[in-house]
């Protein structure tokens, strides 16, 4: 499992859960829950992306703790949960409807919001009649569903063949990442966010990714690369908003823009100007205002429906 090796201050340390708990997956798998906020406080389930952790949302975990019950878990493999033996998007999806289980009530129902891999999760869970119980809203935030590799623009060469084949084999190398250089923070900053992004936040998200363990980031790589859930966002009914960053280099706005036209209950596609790929911490305030306001329209308002 991951070496835990977050900020430990600042507005990206990630606050103390209320309380913690395990959510038992389809095949065994267990995976690490956090609980922050109240009890009957609308509910936000948090999905993070590939090689992070809940310490990725902490921004978001601080803000809307404050009215909200927020959940958060760490992907298996990644965080404080132990691997698993199954790598995929069944995997994924039972994974977050083991969590929708475990910390929702029977019929209660959520806005979840996932980044990257957590929004892969979102689309491949889609059609479980679990996730139609639990989810009264989604956040798509820096996602897509298909063709991640080939439209990657992690490498300055132009689109085709060879710059495909080379970005497969440096997103799915077995070279561990290393400590947490000068030179790591540079790289990581070209790759994953946007030229402004500042230190603090560049040093979050370098601490967070380079904690992910070697094995299971190629094991994930390799899930991504072949990547293909189009034919699952039909299933995707709820009202669903997308965040994309305009000069995200791992899923380009193409991604965004394409799911923004595909989803059957859109309502609204942001595109952060100058925002790569780690939008939750690139951009906070946006990330936080948009699952907020899925909450205020859709899960207040289912509240007072059946209430």
């Amino acid at each position: 499992m991951s070496r835990l090796m977050h900020v430990g201050s600042g507005p990206f340390a990630p606050p103390v859960a209320r309380r913690e708990l395990v959510a038992v997956s389809a095949d065994g798998a267990r995976l690490h829950v956090e609980v922050h906020g109240e009890d009957g406080a609308p509910a936000v389930v948090l999905a993070h992306g590939w090689t992070c952790s809940t310490a990725f949302w902490a921004a978001q975990v601080r803000e809307l703790a404050k009215g909200h019950r927020v959940i958060a878990y760490d992907q298996r493999g990644h965080g404080r949960s132990p691997a698993g033996a199954a790598h995929g998007t069944t995997a994924l999806a039972d994974d977050l409807v083991a969590v929708l289980g475990a910390a929702l009530a029977p019929g209660e129902r959520a806005v979840v919001a996932g980044h990257s891999m957590g929004g892969m999760t979102i689309m491949a869970a889609a059609g479980r009649p679990e996730f139609a119980e639990h989810a009264a809203a989604a956040l798509l935030c820096s996602t897509g569903s298909s063709r991640l590799v080939e439209e990657a623009r992690v490498l300055p060469l132009r689109a085709g063949r060879a710059r495909t084949r080379i970005t497969g084999a440096v997103l799915g190398s077995r070279a561990p990442l290393g400590p947490v250089t000068p030179v790591a923070r540079k790289v990581l900053k070209y790759a994953t966010m946007g030229p402004g992004s500042a230190p603090d936040r560049v040093e979050a998200c370098a601490r967070i990714v380079h904690a992910c363990p070697t094995k299971v980031r190629h094991a994930w790589s390799e899930v991504l690369a072949g990547l293909d859930l189009d034919a699952n966002l039909a299933a995707l009914t709820v009202p669903t908003a997308v965040i994309g960053g305009t000069v995200d280099r791992l899923t380009p706005i193409v991604h965004a823009r394409g799911l923004a036209a595909a989803l059957p209950n859109c309502v609204g596609l942001t595109e952060l100007t100058g925002m790569g790929h780690m939008t939750p911490i690139e951009a906070p305030e946006a990330v936080t205002h948009a699952i907020r306001e899925l909450v205020d329209v859709h899960v207040k308002d289912t509240k007072e429906k059946t209430g």
